[in-house]
This record gives C-alpha cells, structure tokens and sequence, in this order.
C-alpha cells in the first residue's frame, strides 16, 4: 500500500552549494540520501517531495558543511498481507512467476499461479494450462494478493510472496473470460426461471 508520510532530518549543505538555491539543493540532498530505501517502519522510499522548514545552517569544528533540519514528505510502498496488487509479469522461470508491483517485485510460486496444473515451456518462457489452455508469459498484465511479506536491508533481499488462484485474480484475460463465462452461465440460469 502506498502512503505519505512526513519527515524531520538533517542534510549536509556543502560549501560547493553554499551560493544555490537551499531549497533545490535540499530536496536533491534528500531524494539521493531517502530513494530506494528501506524503512522497516514506512516501507520502500519511492519519492522525496515538498521540502520545506529548512532551518539556519549550524557548522561543526571541523566539518566545512552546513547543516540544515528540513520536514518534507516522502511517498513509500509497503506491501501488506492480503493486499491485492495490480502488476506486470518481469520473469518467468521453472519454480514461478516474478512480478513488479510498485517499486519491489513478488514471486508467485508456480503452485499459486492457476487452479490447473501448469508445465513450463522454456522456449517461449511460459507457464501454460493443461487444462484451459491459459498461457503465462513475461509482460502479462496481473491481480495477484500478498501471502507473506519479508522486508530487508535491500530491495533485492526482500521478499514477497504472491497468490493468483483465489477467484478473482490472475492475468487480466482470463479474469475477463471467467466473469464472461460466469456471466452468461447466471443469465441462462435465470432465463430459465424466469419461464416456470
């Protein structure tokens, strides 16, 4: 889920800067320390933005830089369990399906990809279904929801897990096909009551 969150911390002015606008320099400061990372608590940094309350600069013995407080709001992604995510398939390989939702990506386990026994096609790469023929490959548009969530140091170290067999959720074809189908199933059974 994503949210904004504001922030109070102190950034270092190098004398380089001391004549650019404190503003600008600032929330280039803030976006290069605050992008990409991790807080345990707020989840991925996405973005740093609306710098502002920048205070006096105080300068330390032996430390040419100054230094400014500043608030500012920062926009993070923190995955949460049973969230359900819109996401882009990014890679496929034998165990499962990699998918970017957001700033991270999750694994959806092969076992969670379809109810249907699936076989991997290594040419294509593809997950394709014995039965219904649905075919899984790289780029694929998806609802999946969040089974665990570990988040690390990293983005590369942390780990998520999705699911896409609830109803409900997969590639954005077949959720289309299923509602289809579900939907002139119900509208047949109701005609026919409709007769009695």
């Amino acid at each position: 889920m994503y949210k904004v969150y504001t922030v109070t911390d102190m950034f270092k002015l190098p004398p380089e800067h001391f004549g650019d606008n404190l503003e600008d320099v600032a929330a280039d400061v803030l976006e290069r320390k605050y992008e990409g990372v991790i807080d345990k608590q707020l989840g991925v940094i996405v973005a740093v933005f609306n710098v502002r309350e920048i205070s006096d600069g105080v300068v330390y013995p032996g430390e040419p830089s100054t230094h400014h407080n500043a608030k500012f709001d920062v926009l993070a992604y923190m995955p949460t369990v049973d969230e359900v995510v819109a996401g882009e398939v990014s890679e496929l390989v034998e165990f499962g399906a990699f998918v970017r939702i957001g700033p991270v990506e999750g694994l959806v386990h092969v076992s969670q990809i379809a109810n249907d026994f699936l076989s991997f096609d290594k040419k294509v790469p593809s997950f394709v279904s014995k039965k219904t023929g649905k075919l899984l490959k790289k780029s694929d548009l998806v609802l999946a929801k969040v089974s665990t969530v570990s988040m690390k140091k990293t983005v590369k170290d942390s780990k998520i897990a999705l699911t896409m067999k609830p109803d409900g959720l997969g590639k954005l074809e077949w959720i289309v096909a299923d509602a289809r189908k579900a939907k002139g199933t119900s509208g047949a059974t109701g005609k026919g009551r409709g007769r009695r």
